[in-house]
């Protein structure tokens, strides 16, 4: 009998681990200083500071200042001087990492905030358009902003796969997408599965969330922008955060599913948030700290050990080829990544870290100027050879000559400006850094 036993016994011992499930999560205009575990004070995000507990949390990630850089840039592992090609658009012939991963074997869907495939002009009359969610690798989809744009909070338009976009009344859009999330894990819970989540919280217009006490007497026609509604929308995001996790556990697929947070570019300029380190404006579009700076929390109970803390630096390239290394594949010989996978970190591993983060932006988008720059854990130079101590003066005032610079601080400088020789220039017609 034991003999008999004995293969089937060295087959169990030499199994593969199947892949883990992916959900990414990239909520919309909320700064470093927005979360309580990053020492924000203003808002409320107690399942994303018990997240952090549970997993693990960057303090050094950072995205372009805007979200069509951002998004495009974290979809492709590669910098924009590669392939952005407006404001609101996608390429629909870049290689996306959901595209990566279908091939790896797995179910790819997208629930949130579009925004990728432009509006009639950018498609007709410039001659060239973006992606729809098909093209850029996903199965299924629940969008907001996809060949219409309609409202995103209270009746909002919603696109679903295979259906045309229609307003849902009195619905709340986040909620519909949650809605949609959960169902997804429903449906694919036996099989390996890749959820991308852009929201669309707690983006402008500033506008009461369930929750709050106005949101019932909300009159959509005569509604305006208003920031103080800005903590609830905050606490609504920090809530779906929590819907989907627990979500996840009450279907048995927390413990083989990656769950990664993180935010599109810093908070809208209209809002100033009380944090640890002091009162900081929101600063969206702008290449400072405060645009730029964004959370990043990880967590995969069993895999990623709890509590830690990582002052590695994590830019929008290489969650790209993190998500594919976490397949247990590789990517494409021919396939041109920008990025850095920082799979190793999450599990504990001996991995490669970065030394230095790179921005080429060029948003093309309201008469915000485009800038490229290098930058460390504490310096920060730029294509016009501005240099500053981003991590002490956050809002960059005060540029450093060279001839005020200590000898490390002045490697440091030679080292960027390294960095920056091997990067195109930005193109000509721009007037910027």
């Amino acid at each position: 009998m034991l003999a008999r036993l004995l293969p089937l016994l060295l087959l169990a011992a030499c199994a593969v681990e199947p892949p883990p499930n992916i959900v990414l999560i990239m909520a919309d205009d909320l700064g470093y200083e927005g979360l309580g575990v990053n020492g924000g004070l203003s808002y409320d995000t107690p399942h994303l500071d018990s997240l952090a507990a549970a997993g693990i949390r960057f303090t050094r990630a950072f995205s372009t200042p805007l979200c069509t850089p951002s998004r495009v840039q974290l979809m492709t592992g590669k910098y924009n001087f590669r392939n952005y090609i407006g404001f609101g658009l996608l390429d629909p012939a870049e290689q996306t990492f959901a595209h990566l991963l279908r091939e790896a074997g797995y179910v790819t869907g997208v629930a949130g905030k579009w925004q990728l495939y432009g509006d009639a002009r950018q498609r007709g009359l410039a001659g060239r358009g973006g992606a729809t969610p098909q093209e850029a690798g996903f199965d299924e989809f629940a969008l907001w902003q996809f060949m219409e744009r309609g409202r995103r909070y209270k009746s909002p338009t919603i696109h679903y796969t295979g259906q045309q976009p229609a307003m849902v009344p009195d619905a709340y859009g986040p909620d519909l997408f949650a809605d949609y999330i959960e169902a997804f894990f429903e449906r694919h819970r036996n099989e390996p599965f890749f959820l991308y989540f852009p929201m669309a919280l707690p983006h402008d217009p500033f506008l009461p969330a369930p929750d709050h006490a106005d949101y019932e007497s909300l009159n959509l026609d005569s509604a305006r922008s208003d920031s103080k509604y800005f903590a609830s929308m905050v606490h609504h995001m920090d809530h779906l955060v929590g819907r989907i996790t627990v979500a996840l556990h009450r279907l048995g697929l927390d413990r083989r599913t990656l769950v990664l947070f993180t935010i599109d570019n810093g908070t809208h300029r209209s809002v100033i948030s009380e944090h640890t380190r002091g009162q900081i404006q929101g600063r969206k579009a702008f290449p400072v700290a405060a645009g730029t700076h964004v959370p990043l929390i990880a967590h995969w109970p069993g895999t990623i050990e709890k509590g830690r803390i990582s002052d590695e630096l994590i830019d929008f390239t290489d969650f790209l080829p993190t998500l594919v290394e976490a397949a247990g594949h590789r990517l494409p010989a021919d396939f041109t990544a920008d990025g850095l996978s920082f799979y190793g970190q999450l599990t504990g591993q001996p991995d490669s870290v970065r030394s230095w983060i790179y921005c080429h932006y060029d948003p093309r988008w309201g008469r915000f100027e485009p800038a490229r720059w290098a930058q460390d854990h504490t310096w920060k130079l730029y294509g016009n050879g501005r240099f500053v101590n981003w991590s002490e003066d956050l809002d960059e005032i005060h540029a450093l000559a060279d001839s005020v610079l200590s000898p490390d601080a002045l490697q440091a400088r030679n080292r960027l400006q390294r960095v920056l020789n091997r990067m195109p220039p930005l193109p000509p017609t721009d007037q910027g850094n």
